[in-house]
């Protein structure tokens, strides 16, 4: 888990999930009172990161849940997602539209992918993507910690890339959640907080 010898060429941001359906005062979330102030925070967190990143050359990757959308552009939504989140609706992270995209502060993406469920490598051309452009560390943040964070990050683990997670840049709907999935990942990714890891590019 060292980064000691971090080139920032070869390391990617991921930044998961942080579109604005799901922190956007006028997205899906919002709407149907999905809301957590630790998330509505981590924007101007993780933006210092991504700019230091991008300014050393590194690669900057958008996460984004996807409901594809079918016949009359009914979305489909898995059966666990529709009851935990019934509020969702035509048109809700539908590919191109508004609440699909990366929030505007946090643009532009070098890499975007689309994914359909937890782990961004699931059916998704991530790993070939990151592959291509040389990537082999991926620093992880976003939403949630415990979810599409942890998914992807223990996928990004079993295939040989070196990972590391942003203590202060992930988040989730409850502190309690939040710090446990940290801690468990904190055993297969370096923990490290958003100002450790802009000083830690900053320094290459």
């Amino acid at each position: 888990m060292s980064l000691e010898n971090l080139e920032p060429a070869r390391t990617g941001l991921v930044i998961v999930d942080l579109q604005n359906d799901f922190v956007h005062s006028q997205g899906a979330y919002a709407r149907g009172g999905a809301t957590s102030d630790m998330i509505a925070a981590l924007p101007a967190r993780v933006k210092p990161v991504a700019d230091a990143l991008r300014a050393k050359g590194g690669w900057v990757i958008s996460t984004q849940f996807t409901l594809v959308p079918g016949k009359d552009g009914e979305p489909f939504i898995s059966p666990h997602l529709k009851e935990l989140r019934p509020f969702l609706r035509k048109g809700d992270f539908c590919p191109g539209a508004w609440g699909h995209q990366l929030l505007d502060e946090l643009q532009p993406a070098d890499l975007s992918v689309e994914k359909v469920a937890y782990s961004a490598f699931y059916m998704s051309r991530l790993e070939w993507v990151l592959k291509k452009a040389g990537i082999d560390t991926l620093i992880f943040c976003g939403i949630v910690t415990n979810g599409g964070v942890a998914s992807t990050l223990r996928d990004a683990h079993v295939r040989d890339f070196s990972t590391a997670i942003l203590t202060d840049g992930c988040g989730a709907f409850k502190q309690a959640t939040h710090e446990a999935a940290i801690a468990d990942l904190s055993t297969i990714a370096k923990p490290m907080t958003c100002a450790e890891a802009v000083a830690l590019i900053e320094s290459r």
